[in-house]
C-alpha cells in the first residue's frame, strides 16, 4: 500500500466533498452545526487557499483519494487556527492517514505563525480524539467563543 499527502486541486473537490459527507454521515453529524453542512465541502480548493492562511491537504492511496484534513483562522484570529475536517473513509483507517494529515496541517500553521490550534469534533469519533491528544491536544470545558459548529460535542486546544 502507497499513500500520498497532496495538497487539494479543484479536480478533488467532488471525491472529497463526498467523503466528507459519508464520513459525517457514518458518525451522525448530519445537518446545522456540523461540518459536513457546512458550505465550503461543494469547493474546499476554493475555500482553502494560502494566501487566506488556510490549506487542506488529501489522502491518496493507490491513486484514489480516501481523506483529507484542513487549516484555517479561526473565526478571523491571526493567533489561534482551527483544525478542519478530517475525514477518511472507514476502509483506510488505521493506516496513520490521520496523523500525516494532522501533522502536516499543524506544521504549516506553524509556518503562518499561530500560536493554538482548536478543533471540534463528536465523542464518538473515539479514534480521532485519540489521535488528537496522542498528538498534544488538550480537551477543553467549552468551545471556543465563536465557534459554528454547536452540534460538536468534544473541544480540544493544542499549543504550537
Amino acid at each position: 500500500m502507497t499513500f500520498v499527502i497532496k495538497e487539494i486541486k479543484p479536480q478533488f473537490d467532488l471525491e472529497i466533498g463526498e467523503i466528507i459527507r459519508i464520513v459525517g454521515q457514518e458518525f451522525g453529524a448530519i445537518g446545522d452545526g456540523f461540518g459536513p453542512s457546512d458550505s465550503e465541502v461543494s469547493a474546499m480548493s476554493r475555500n482553502y487557499r494560502d494566501e487566506n492562511g488556510s490549506r487542506y491537504l488529501v489522502a491518496i492511496v493507490d491513486n484514489k483519494i480516501v481523506g483529507g484534513s484542513g487549516i484555517a483562522a479561526f473565526n478571523g484570529s491571526n493567533e489561534i487556527c482551527e483544525l478542519r475536517k478530517l475525514f477518511i473513509l472507514s476502509e483506510s483507517r488505521g493506516l496513520g492517514l490521520g496523523q500525516k494529515l494532522v501533522e502536516g496541517c499543524i506544521n504549516y500553521a506553524r509556518s503562518k505563525g499561530y500560536t493554538k490550534c482548536y478543533l471540534d469534533t463528536l465523542a464518538n469519533m473515539e479514534s480521532a480524539i485519540a489521535l488528537y491528544g496522542k498528538l498534544g491536544f488538550e480537551h477543553l470545558d467549552k468551545p471556543l467563543q465563536g465557534t459554528i459548529h454547536n452540534g460538536c460535542d468534544v473541544w480540544m486546544l493544542k499549543e504550537l
